[in-house]
């Protein structure tokens, strides 16, 4: 075991699970702007989101768009920002694949409408600790950039984000005291958890840091077993989730 972790004097975190009134809202697109070559985003408005809630940076809602012969396609996204008040919702795309939301994302217009449902329900993470390490790659950066964001002064975050190259990096403002790294790597090697584990190997982890990964389900398999196998992490100061499956359109995979 490499440099075996001392979690035995500290509260574990908590993850509390709360579920959500599942509705589907009708909105139109109101804004539509390119974060990166790469990322796209899509602001809708609407009067049903007047009590839209979501209270996970890493919750999903379903995006419903039509799909071949009168079928409707879904997906899952992650709420990157929201304002009730506002009746706003912007969503991030990475737009790696050419499934039918990403089609939908890269051909919307402003007046455009689009059916959502959810979020089903939020895994609030809680506790004593101020120290986060947020790990993905472009499909977690909207949860990643949402829990930078939400964090509130006194805390700790580092990010590792794999994407293609620099000009996929983004900037987050926050009030948390935050240390981005960026793994490059192709596209065609995103289930090749070489490049993320390369700068995670290189990190020293301190006591009281909750981890959290979301990747291509191979990659956050390998980075999970690094820290629980090789660092003596103890399962509850990690979340983890395989936000897609190579070679599976539409999966997830999720770790215990």
């Amino acid at each position: 075991m490499d440099n075996p972790l001392n979690y035995s004097n500290l509260a574990a975190p908590r993850i509390e699970r709360v579920r959500h009134e599942l509705r589907r809202r009708s909105l139109v697109v109101s804004g539509i702007e390119r974060i990166t070559p790469g990322m796209l985003r899509i602001t809708l408005s609407g009067e049903d989101l007047a009590d839209f809630v979501s209270l996970g940076a890493d919750d999903h809602i379903k995006i419903f768009v039509p799909g071949a012969d009168g079928t409707v396609e879904h997906r899952d996204y992650t709420p990157r920002r929201y304002d009730n008040d506002a009746r706003i919702l912007a969503l991030d795309f990475a737009l790696h694949e050419a499934g039918p939301v990403t089609a939908w994302a890269m051909n919307a217009a402003v007046g455009d409408h689009l059916e959502i449902g959810g979020p089903r329900g939020s895994a609030v993470v809680s506790g004593d600790f101020r120290r986060w390490l947020l790990i993905g790659d472009e499909t977690a950066l909207p949860a990643i950039g949402r829990r930078i964001e939400e964090t509130p002064d006194g805390h700790e975050i580092t990010s590792i984000a794999a994407v293609t190259g620099p000009d996929e990096r983004q900037a987050f403002r926050t009030e948390a005291a935050l240390t981005t790294h960026w793994a490059y790597r192709p596209l065609d090697r995103a289930s090749d958890p070489s490049a993320l584990l390369s700068v995670v190997r290189s990190l020293k982890l301190e006591p009281g840091t909750f981890v959290w990964i979301a990747a291509e389900a191979a990659v956050t398999r390998a980075i999970r077993t690094h820290f629980v196998e090789e660092r003596g992490l103890p399962l509850p100061w990690l979340k983890a989730s395989g936000y897609w499956v190579k070679g599976k359109a539409d999966s997830t995979e999720k770790f215990e």
